[in-house]
Order: C-alpha cells, then structure tokens, then sequence
C-alpha cells in the first residue's frame, strides 16, 4: 500500500457494499443528435441527490453503454439547496439542478399543449392570477372527461404554490362548473374528487420515492401506505429522506 499509494495504513476496513435494486428514472430520452438526456422531477431538497443521481448515472452506463446527460427540475416550495456535485479523492461527478421558477411560465402559457398550460402555473409568471385566469379558460374548451381531469391536476400543482383558493375562484366563472360547485350534493362531491385526487397524487409522489430508496414495495409495506391520510402522507414524505429502511419509516409488519 505504501508503494502504490505512499500512505501508510492505519486499519484494514471490512465492508460489504449494499447492492442497490430496482432504480427508477423519472425519464430518460435520446435526442435527434443521439444524446442520452435524464430528467428527473424532485419537489423536496433531498441532500442526498447527489449520490442518488451519480448511482443512476452509472445505473445507466451499466445497461446502454453511455453516459447521459441529467438535469434534476425542482418543483417545490422552499429554495432550491441541494448539491449538484461529488468531488472528492480524484473522483468528480456533476448534474445540472433547475428550479422551475427560472422558466419562463409565460411562454408556457402560449404553448398549445394543455400540459404546457397547466405545468406554467409552477414556473416564473408576471401575474399569477392572470396566467390562472388563462389556464382555467383554455381548460374551458376541452372534452369534459379531459377538462376535469386537467382541473384537477391543475388544484395539485397549485397547492405548491399556495394558489389554491385563486384556481377555485377562476373555475367559479366558468358555465360548466358553475352549477356543480354550487350545488350543495355535487359541489360536496366535486370538492371530494379533488381532495381524493390530491392524495392519490401525494401517495403516488411518495410510492415512487420509497421504491426509490428500498426496492420494491412488499405486500404490507403496499397496505400500509394505501391507508394512510393525507396528514400521514405528507409526514412520511419527510421521514422517507431520513429513514433507514422500510420498518423504520412504515412501523414493523405485524403492527
């Protein structure tokens, strides 16, 4: 040791790497110009997104043979902290990280893809409640099977902004949901789809990023976050950062 590194050894370390499974992209595309891109969508500052974007770096060379190139697009509330870099012992990796807010929420709104429309609503805007007024009328001239479907993730996206209240105003004005949110019935029952909706989407959100950090999911751990509220979601998407393994974040199987 002291002849290749010219250091001398303290200790001799006995280490079992873990084997990490089951890695899962957000999405991963090759360019017209044959370029591997990696995209990845974070709406919390996870400060160990460094090593997890280096293990799916290498996750894919393991599989294609070539390096991609990865961009983390933040979505959340709170400032955008996470490291972008490991550097250290000769060895150096990099990603690029982009709070959406420094998009232009604006040339979204122009887009003729009512993803386009809605997705705005999270990034750099003039006017948050004009560009919510445009959204909502765009969302006007949709099918109705679509239209509610694209109301609904519209309320999602806005509960990470705060703008919640300003969706339910604008959607007030519009003729088909005029009746609906004031009828006591349907206006309760509306009101209860997007609630559910939230939380199928929070449950989604947090499903993923368990199954990120310990593999897929077995049948109690399945159970045991089907049943969880809304509060609990939320709280297990905090701990989930933190958590050792499944029974330290989801409680034992036998309870």
């Amino acid at each position: 040791m002291s002849e290749l590194t010219g250091a001398a050894v303290a200790k001799w370390l006995d280490v079992e790497l873990p084997k990490v499974q089951n890695l899962r992209l957000d999405l991963l595309c090759e360019t017209v110009g044959e370029e591997l891109i990696h995209l990845e969508l974070q709406s919390g500052n996870d400060f160990g997104m460094a090593l997890r974007m280096a293990e799916y770096c290498l996750g894919v060379f393991r599989v294609l043979g070539r390096f991609p190139r990865q961009v983390l697009l933040y979505v959340g509330e709170a400032p955008l902290r996470m490291a972008t870099e490991l550097r250290g012992g000769g060895f150096l990796f990099h990603y690029q990280a982009v709070d959406i807010r420094s998009l232009d929420g604006d040339r979204l709104l122009e887009s003729e893809e009512v993803g386009d429309n809605v997705i705005a609503i999270l990034a750099h805007l003039r006017d948050h409640k004009e560009a919510v007024r445009k959204i909502v009328v765009r969302l006007a001239t949709l099918a109705p099977s679509e239209r509610t479907t694209a109301l609904e993730q519209l309320f999602i996206l806005a509960g990470l902004r705060g703008l919640e209240e300003i969706v339910e105003q604008e959607a007030r004005k519009m003729p088909v949901y005029i009746d609906i949110l004031e009828n006591k019935v349907l206006g309760r029952e509306f009101k209860k789809g997007l609630q559910e909706g939230r939380q199928e989407g929070e449950l989604a959100i947090l499903r993923r990023q368990v199954e990120k950090r310990f593999g897929s999911l077995p049948a109690w751990a399945e159970q045991r976050l089907a049943g969880a509220s809304t509060e609990q979601l939320e709280q297990l998407a905090t701990r989930v950062l933190d958590a050792a393994g499944l029974e330290e974040l989801l409680g034992s199987p036998s309870t």
